[in-house]
């Protein structure tokens, strides 16, 4: 391991030299309070910046073991301390130059609290991975601004964000609390025969469309539960919490337009995640494997058995082993359920405006004008009671255009002026007080999901390697795009190029031509499980890039819409 003297040395030495003249620094170097390891030097100070680590010693850092004694505890210390280090890198002077010159750079995230690659703590060390732009006028190197960068500028952010004395240790504490807390109450659901829970006094609404962020003002209207469906929670760290209860089985959400249905159903779809304090949502739970679904217009679909919603197709095709290259609104609806009972869930979530409307209900009267055997869609109102009776799947779902599914539901809630009211008994009376008429037309038999093997063939990656996010919701693998727009659970761009370094993983590791779906994306999760989100990187060891970890499902999710997926 060379000293910072060395780099001093080297920068002076390249000082006005072309950019290339940059990889020279790549190494190690013990600058006495911490280690800076300099892992990948960009080419140019218009590419990908470089990627750098700050190492701190535990017995230096002075992190207290409680802080980071269970795995849930260190993700949210690793989340607090990436948001601190964000805090010091704002505050840092700017080093001027060409493109990123000066930049730096630490992925600390949005409201969620995942696990990232940003910080890693553990009993030994600390440390913080950074991207940093080298410095540079035109394409010379700015030997003045590197001096700067890695000598002022480095060090102030392993001083204050990586060092326990320097931190606000009361914040620390309230956050990994609060995380602790969370997982907590989400592992008590299934105990309580509940899907969801929300607090009592949590702000669902977003500042706005584009934000995140908790909404503001007067106009706010908190959270709180009706009587009937009240539950409350001992906690480890803040004691009892009271708030609604969502219980298994299907629950409607109705109410007239704009009066906080989707709201409702928008902050349990993102309950499968912890949320950082002052959120709004920090005690809006869900089970972990809950999966929202929608029609998805013009998506691949590859053999999926959609045969429990869609038989009989007029061209013949088997359904039992569906493909298509441009879903309609029924098929990929159909084979966003099944794919998701592929993977594994205990809970869907389904909001009417973004459902194919004929995938989810047909009346009395369209049964009396178009018989049965001619229409190949068997509605997902004949199967929502079967999935939780056969196969313990729920179903939460935002219905404001039809009565008919209250036959079907075992509690009803309705949103009035964003504040929710238990009106399931008033609902059963009006279901049997007006009669549809309505025939359920549901053939015979089990809901059963057949397993699909992954080939390697066209997963390989061959030619252009590269596997990166281009935003939340589009991932470059190969040389093909993956649309991942109405995959709603992806909330972060890290999240989706993790998706990526996992299939890449997956299909060098595991996929073989033997192993289902299923089988694959659990032995991936098993190693990130015991080696931690790193392994999945092409640059395990060393800086390997920003990613956060998405769940299960959504990396079965990318890997059905790869247009390039194969399997028998």
């Amino acid at each position: 391991m060379r000293s910072k003297e060395d780099l001093k040395k080297i920068i002076a030495r390249i000082n006005g030299k072309g950019y290339k003249a940059y990889k020279e620094i790549q190494g190690d170097y013990d600058f006495g309070g911490f280690v800076l390891y300099i892992d990948h030097v960009q080419g140019d100070p218009f590419a990908s910046p470089s990627r750098v680590r700050l190492w701190v010693d535990m017995k230096r850092a002075g992190f207290p073991e409680e802080l980071y004694k269970t795995s849930v505890r260190t993700t949210a210390l690793e989340d607090f301390l990436a948001r601190q280090a964000a805090a010091v890198i704002r505050k840092l002077p700017r080093v001027n130059g060409t493109g990123g010159s000066g930049e730096i750079y630490i992925d600390k995230g949005g409201q969620e609290i995942l696990k990232r690659t940003a910080v890693k703590v553990c009993s030994d060390y600390v440390e913080a991975r950074l991207s940093v732009g080298l410095p540079a006028f035109g394409r010379r190197i700015n030997g003045g601004g590197a001096e700067t960068l890695f000598f002022s500028n480095l060090p102030e952010i392993a001083e204050k964000a990586l060092l326990y004395r320097n931190i606000d240790a009361e914040s620390a504490r309230k956050w990994v609390e609060l995380a602790e807390d969370q997982e907590y109450l989400r592992d008590q659901l299934k105990k309580s025969r509940l899907v969801a829970f929300v607090a009592d006094g949590s702000i669902l609404p977003r500042e706005s469309g584009i934000s995140d962020r908790p909404m503001r003002g007067d106009r706010v209207v908190p959270f709180k539960s009706p009587e009937s469906l009240k539950v409350s929670f001992e906690l480890p760290n803040a004691g009892v919490v009271g708030g609604m209860g969502i219980p298994e089985g299907v629950t409607l959400i109705v109410g007239g337009g704009y009066h906080g249905k989707t709201t409702l159903l928008s902050a349990l779809q993102r309950g499968v995640y912890n949320h950082i304090p002052g959120d709004g949502r920090e005690f809006v739970i869900t089970v972990k494997d809950a999966v929202k679904i929608r029609a998805e217009d013009g998506r691949r679909v590859e053999k999926v058995d959609i045969s429990p919603f869609i038989t009989n197709l007029p061209d013949g095709q088997d359904t039992r082993k569906f493909s298509t290259e441009n879903a309609s609104g029924s098929t990929s609806q159909a084979a966003n359920i099944m794919e998701a009972v592929e993977i594994g869930t205990s809970l869907l979530l389904l909001d009417e405006d973004t459902c194919a409307t004929n995938f989810m209900i047909r009346d009395a009267r369209m049964q009396k004008l178009v018989a049965k055997e001619k229409e190949p869609i068997t509605p997902f109102i004949d199967r929502v009671r079967q999935l939780y009776e056969e196969l313990g799947i729920s179903t939460v779902l935002v219905m404001g255009g039809s009565g008919d599914y209250f036959d079907m539901a075992d509690c009803v809630i309705k949103m009035q002026d964003y504040r929710p009211y238990d009106v399931t008994e008033e609902a059963r009376r009006i279901a049997a007080e007006i009669k549809t008429d309505r025939r359920i037309e549901r053939t015979e038999g089990p809901i059963s999901v057949t397993p699909r093997v992954i080939l390697k063939e066209g997963l390989e990656l061959r030619g252009k390697k590269k596997v990166k996010s281009r935003d939340v919701d589009t991932l470059q693998y190969g040389g093909e795009y993956i649309e991942m727009d109405y995959v709603e659970q992806l909330v972060d761009r890290s999240q989706t190029s993790a998706v990526g370094e996992i299939i890449r993983y997956a299909v060098e590791k595991y996929v073989d031509g033997g192993r289902t779906f299923k089988e694959i994306v659990e032995m991936v999760f098993a190693d990130i499980e015991k080696y931690g989100i790193d392994v999945v990187s092409p640059f395990y060891g060393k800086h390997p890039g920003n990613l956060a970890l998405p769940r299960p499902q959504e990396v079965a999710a990318g890997l059905n819409r790869y247009r390039g997926l194969r399997v028998k």
